[in-house]
């Protein structure tokens, strides 16, 4: 497929994507002819549900986002592409995410190409400005207490294991503090799809996130 001409302003630049996707490439096919590799090839990617190939063998984590409702659209793609572990915790992608808003932007413009009549999206969906899903950096800054965070954390292991198995239910145990506090509040805002953790999160005020999040990154020491 010819790109044309580059796209830019606010729907990114698709020959700067273009180079973007170089980090992907070694587990991700786009284009003609494109197969699944390490990852499923990601033509017609937007508005696909996660975990939405029957003849791809993804992680149970991928697979649980998928029957969650996870969607892959212009802010879903954009909070991935920052931070793969806050959308789908379990990944077993090594990628780190991309930090700067204008790369994932770049990208986006240039996986859009592939998708089926991507000039018949609408404006509300990849076309549209990626949400900026970075937290308030006073969030982030909050020093939880652990010795609260364990207090706190009998709901949570309920289902998922303090010593870090992961029997169908992914471990939380030994996440850097952030990932746990953004994974938080992005089911707190709806971003993230899971009926019972977004309520459990929507009962969590940052003092409260933070502290678990304090708990569980070192709950053994």
């Amino acid at each position: 497929m010819s790109l044309g001409s580059a796209v830019s302003g606010q729907n990114g630049d698709v020959t700067a994507g273009e180079k973007v996707f170089k980090q992907c490439k070694g587990c991700h096919q786009v284009g003609q002819d494109a197969r699944h590799r390490i990852g499923p090839h990601l033509n017609g990617l937007f508005g696909r549900k996660a975990a939405g190939y029957e003849d791809f063998k993804y992680s149970k984590s991928f697979r649980r986002a998928g029957a969650g409702g996870l969607e892959w659209h212009a802010d879903t793609l954009d909070a991935f592409l920052e931070n793969p572990k806050a959308i789908v915790s379990g990944t077993r992608m090594s990628f780190r995410g991309l930090k700067k808003a204008q790369d994932r932007a770049d990208l986006l413009a240039y996986l859009r190409l592939y998708s089926d009549n991507p000039a018949d999206i609408p404006e509300a969906d990849p076309t549209a400005v990626g949400v900026d899903h970075d937290l308030d950096p006073a969030i982030l800054a909050l020093q939880g207490d652990p010795e609260y965070g364990a207090y706190l954390s009998g709901e949570c292991t309920t289902c998922h294991q303090a010593a870090g198995g992961d029997n169908g239910i992914p471990s939380i145990v030994f996440w850097p503090e952030d990932d746990f506090v953004v994974a938080m509040h992005a089911y707190k805002s709806k971003r993230r799809a899971h009926p019972v953790m977004q309520m459990i999160a929507g009962r969590l005020g940052d003092e409260e996130i933070a502290a678990l999040a304090a708990y569980f990154a070192n709950i053994e020491e």
